[in-house]
């Protein structure tokens, strides 16, 4: 009997805390909306907390470009670094019209691996940068099995996802602990909550994001920085172009405007989240399911994402 009653109890101190974990980051996200109109006081603008220098990595589209506006808009000097010079161009000069604030542009293909941090920097060595937003991200063509996808798409993934995240995080960092104060985004994917079926590469590099992220803000949140795990779901980008859905979207699925501004919300008052009230309802639901379970829905999905490209394929060639 009282081994029963002892099971019991670890049960329900199990499930309590799974179920704690799950609705936190939900929580966090409703109070960081709530916050700057119930205890104003307590929220410092973003250029006073953290510095007045951003940079943004990946920053010519979708995401990364609307977070740069979005920065912009509260004040904010944006460092734009993305590989296409005529898009930086063209971003920089939009920023500095509608807000007013100082840019730089620094072109790089991350794609490329380590050759292209000494040159980023060299342009980054006079300027306080206060928050680095780690955006820049590479996603299969579509949804393929891993003997399908290129060797070299998939050092890029990699190269992209995971090593760009950690030598900007380690280029940026000591000097923000220098001035006792910081913040670092890292961009991941809900992709991170199971192993991903036609998408193995990309979802266990963001897997690398998460707790790439979760070990570095326990190390430097002593010293004054703030370093946020930002964690979407199905975002209507360029990303996406393999399925037509997702490119329209819908409301579970906003465009790149709308997810910036409620992301951006969550800087500085959030650090786990996936900066969007609809995909932390999502993500807490998807985490309440087996892994098993998500295993067999993302492969559900990602097939389904697969035979949409390959149709469209199909009739683009006839």
């Amino acid at each position: 009997m009282l081994v029963v009653l002892a099971l019991a109890v670890v049960g329900a101190v199990v499930v309590a805390g799974f179920v704690i974990d799950s609705l936190w980051s939900v929580v966090e996200l409703i109070t960081s909306y709530l916050m700057p109109y119930f205890i104003p006081a307590e929220v410092l603008p973003l250029a006073k907390r953290f510095g007045p220098w951003a940079v943004i990595t990946g920053s010519t589209d979708g995401i990364g470009k609307q977070y740069s506006l979005e920065l912009a808009q509260r004040g904010i000097n944006v460092v734009l670094i993305s590989r296409n010079p005529d898009k930086l161009k063209s971003v920089a000069e939009e920023i500095e019209k509608l807000h007013s604030v100082k840019t730089k542009t620094i072109v790089a293909d991350f794609a490329k691996g380590s050759v292209v941090y000494e040159q980023i920097e060299k342009e980054l060595k006079d300027i306080p940068v206060g928050i680095l937003v780690n955006n820049v991200g590479q996603q299969y063509e579509y949804p393929m099995p891993l003997c399908e996808i290129p060797t070299s798409k998939a050092w890029e993934i990699i190269n992209v996802n995971v090593v760009a995240v950690t030598s900007m995080t380690r280029m940026v960092l000591p000097a923000m602990v220098a001035r006792g104060r910081g913040a670092v985004v890292n961009v991941s994917s809900g992709s991170e909550l199971q192993p991903l079926p036609l998408m193995a590469v990309y979802a266990a590099t963001k897997v690398y994001v998460r707790n790439f992220t979760l070990a570095v803000r326990d190390e430097y949140a002593p010293q004054g920085i703030h370093v946020q795990h930002l964690s979407p779901l199905f975002v209507s980008t360029k990303m996406n172009t393999f399925s037509q859905r997702l490119l329209d979207g819908n409301f579970l699925v906003p465009d790149a405007p709308t997810y910036a501004r409620h992301a951006v919300c969550t800087l500085g008052r959030v650090h786990t989240t996936t900066g969007y009230w609809l995909h932390g309802i999502q993500y807490l639901f998807i985490k309440m399911a087996p892994e098993w379970l998500r295993i067999k829905i993302g492969a559900h999905l990602n097939r389904g994402f697969r035979e949409e490209h390959m149709q469209k394929v199909k009739i683009k060639t006839h």
